[in-house]
């Protein structure tokens, strides 16, 4: 094992590489804070690339681009309040509110941290527990998958605000929305009302796009966001992350990093989930001065540290078991397999001291990242500064094309376009769009398991309560809603006090 690891580390530590890697985490950046852009897109455009560079450096730089794109999506998150990856989509919940108060800056610090200790802790479970944690995830089957969902669309009590009915109503719309096309099971079409181009069914991204960005961009030019705007540009003279901020954060941090790290090891999860199931729990744990969606610090640690903890452990089922986590982990399965990695089992027997580069590099790569971030994030935070008409200008087009790169589909664009007409008349009767994008995805995800489990049992429902994990999740899900409410309920009492003291002051 010792000369494994030495050969690993005469592969890794060459200068080539920590170049190739800086080059990877800036392409992810970028890709990552453009919405409608990602770090898979990157990975795809640039793989052909890599076919003649040496098998470290270039595997590298892909997962590179992976870490980057997953932090990037934040700052688009933060700064003008639309994702640019699925995973950022919690993260704008307090993320937008805070940089509305004029502190930028601080929300992206707390990004930044969130996302390098997030990712520090899944490359680590990477490189020491990968066969430990793939034994857990592979004893899930499709029960379990069900009840992971079912708990993960719990979310929905957390982030429907004042009315749990209306979070309901919009996450039944997202679930509706993600049966649109070709039922995968029993071939027939659903809701495609006989157009061809919603076979393939309505892209997620092209949602978010027009429910969160779309739906702002209409709000300003209607000046319904003439008040947010103005305090936009006020920036707060104490517009940095301190000490006390991380500290605070720390314990929330760590949490949300192991629950990404689990959650990724799950094959078919992903950091959308991870982020959202985070988020829930920071908020169950609240105390009562910590308001959530305000601008609450703990409400961006949490989702950037889960999102990026799931990252690298997305690639502990693909190096293990040959599955890939999501798809990103599937275009990078071809990477591995272009440059001669038959990933499994034998992999770290056949070849070893390559694999252990490429682990030790995903640590490493972590701390670039935090490096690079810090540098890039005072350019970013100029965006704050650029005219709001203009802004308002840029935006709709980069989100126009966005949509256009999803598929190459100006379908894609009419869907973004008209969902953020009606998100725009959502916002008008106080239904929430948060959990639109988690009936999305984990719709799919509940529906398929749901249906799978039950010919597996012959079409009897007990099967969900005889195996422990399924029902874990299940009682586990009750019980979160159970406390989550009856934390608001507290929360809300004590607002009440607080403004009631107030007012006699």
């Amino acid at each position: 094992m010792g000369q494994v690891i030495g050969e690993a580390m005469v592969n890794l530590l060459t200068v080539q590489n920590f170049v190739f890697v800086n080059i990877g985490l800036f392409i992810g950046i970028i890709f990552g804070a453009i919405p409608g852009m990602n770090g898979n897109l990157a990975i795809t455009v640039l793989l052909p690339f890599t076919f003649q560079m040496d098998t470290v450096p270039a595997l590298l730089m892909l997962t590179a681009i992976f870490f980057g794109s997953n932090f990037g999506g934040s700052i688009s998150a933060v700064l003008i309040n639309t994702p640019g990856t699925n995973a950022a989509a919690a993260t704008l919940i307090d993320g937008y509110p805070m940089c509305q108060k004029g502190q930028p800056r601080r929300a992206l610090d707390m990004a930044l941290v969130a996302s390098t200790v997030g990712g520090l802790i899944s490359a680590l479970c990477l490189l020491f527990f990968a066969p430990q944690i793939s034994k857990v995830a592979i004893t899930f089957g499709s029960p379990e998958y069900f009840a992971l969902a079912i708990f993960g669309l719990s979310v929905i009590a957390s982030v429907s605000g004042k009315s749990l009915v209306k979070g309901l109503i919009s996450g039944g719309l997202g679930i509706l929305l993600a049966s649109v096309g070709i039922d995968s099971v029993s071939g027939l079409t659903r809701f495609t009302f006989g157009n061809l181009r919603l076979y393939n069914g309505i892209k997620m991204l092209a949602v978010l796009l027009g429910v969160y960005a779309i739906a702002q961009m209409i709000g300003r030019i209607n000046k319904t966001e003439a008040v947010a705007v103005s305090e936009l540009k006020e920036i707060d003279k104490d517009d940095h992350i301190t000490k006390a901020d991380v500290k605070k954060t720390l314990p929330t941090m760590l949490k949300s990093s192991f629950i990404g790290a689990f959650i990724g090891a799950i094959p078919g999860t992903g950091g959308a989930i991870a982020s959202f199931i985070a988020y829930n729990e920071a908020k169950r744990c609240a105390k009562p001065e910590e308001k959530f969606g305000e601008g609450e610090i703990k409400g961006i640690a949490a989702p950037e540290s889960a999102n990026n903890g799931a990252t690298a452990a997305t690639l502990i089922p693909l190096l293990t078991l040959g599955i890939p986590g999501d798809v990103v982990a599937a275009t990078l399965l071809g990477a591995f397999t272009m440059h001669g990695l038959v990933v499994g089992p034998k992999l770290f027997t056949t070849s070893g001291p390559v694999v252990y580069a490429v682990l030790i590099g995903c640590v490493i790569a972590q701390i670039l990242m935090f490096v690079q971030g810090k540098y890039l994030l005072s350019l970013f935070v100029k965006i704050t500064h650029i005219p709001q008409d203009l802004l308002t200008a840029i935006l709709v087009v980069i989100c126009c094309a966005g949509a256009f790169a999803i598929g190459s589909s100006e379908m894609d664009v009419y869907v973004m376009l008209a969902f953020g007409v009606i998100a725009y008349f959502m916002q008008k009767i106080d239904l929430p769009p948060v959990p639109i994008v988690l009936g999305m995805v984990l719709g799919p995800t509940a529906e398929a398991n749901l249906r799978n489990s039950l010919v597996m049992s012959g079409g009897s429902w007990s099967i969900f309560v005889k195996r422990p994990i399924c029902l874990a999740f299940i009682i586990l899900t009750f019980v979160l809603i159970y406390l989550l409410k009856k934390g608001d309920a507290k929360q809300r009492k004590a607002t009440d006090r607080f403004m009631k003291t107030e007012q006699e002051d």
